[in-house]
């Protein structure tokens, strides 16, 4: 499969250098990262759905929005860190250790195939099919991020200095396989609040700071500091709203 140019990803051996951040600091992550919009979570659920997997569920972000719907849920993470904080929020999902290249869940079992900030960390081929194999006929794939909204100026700065890899291009289509129909695309622009020192958290839940040296981690911390304290001039205690943008994507399987 020839990938498109733009968009979320990562070449092998540095996607699983910087995914591996993420086994562990499951707390962390589920307190200062963004949800989603009730828009971007309605439009991806087809109507009819009675069971969904969610890959790469996580701390359950994106899991919560499908139990609120009334679906039947198990969440796959490769993490049990992770899961271990989703399962305290949603003690009646069925949690999975595993990956989305491989399951380990039953063929056609599933109406919804649920991807949340998790695509980029994929090898795209392979979890193509293992979706595709999980699928009852004619379910749905839906693959979901949020990203920065770096066309705020202020914005694209503090991306840059969290080394947020919010980069998006317009012609971007994730490369999901053949065994789907044409993916249709929704684009949803929202506010999430912080405080300063949970945007400074948040910087600390990315991949690049959980596998920087000490060295770099104090300086993304120090430049974080001056950039919304004496640069932007927000008080310690301040609110913020950080604008962004939710990309989903949903696919039929054939």
């Amino acid at each position: 499969m020839t990938m498109p140019r733009g968009g979320p990803r990562l070449y092998q051996n540095r996607r699983v250098h910087l995914a591996g951040g993420y086994l562990a600091g499951g707390e962390q992550y589920d307190r200062v990262r963004p949800g989603y919009p009730s828009e971007s979570v309605d439009w991806s659920v087809p109507d009819g759905a009675g069971a969904a997997v969610d890959l790469g569920a996580g701390t359950g972000l994106f899991t919560a929005e499908l139990v609120k719907r009334g679906l039947r849920v198990t969440a796959v993470d490769p993490s049990s860190d992770m899961l271990g904080v989703l399962s305290a929020k949603l003690p009646q999902v069925t949690t999975v250790v595993g990956t989305a290249e491989s399951t380990g869940l039953a063929a056609a079992s599933t109406d919804l195939v649920t991807i949340a900030q998790a695509w980029h960390w994929l090898d795209p081929v392979a979890a193509s099919a293992e979706v595709a194999r999980i699928l009852v006929p004619g379910g749905r794939i839906a693959l979901l991020w949020n990203q920065l909204d770096v066309s705020v100026p202020w914005v694209h700065r503090l991306s840059r200095i969290m080394h947020a890899g919010d980069v998006y291009t317009p012609e971007y289509r994730p490369g999901i396989g053949p065994g789907f129909g044409v993916a249709e695309h929704l684009t949803t622009r929202w506010n999430q609040q912080l405080g300063t020192s949970d945007i400074v958290e948040l910087a600390k839940s990315r991949s690049y700071y959980r596998r920087a040296s000490p060295a770099i981690r104090l300086k993304v911390e120090t430049n974080l500091d001056w950039y919304l304290h004496e640069h932007l001039g927000f008080d310690s205690d301040a609110a913020v709203d950080l604008p962004y943008f939710t990309h989903s994507w949903r696919a039929a399987r054939n």
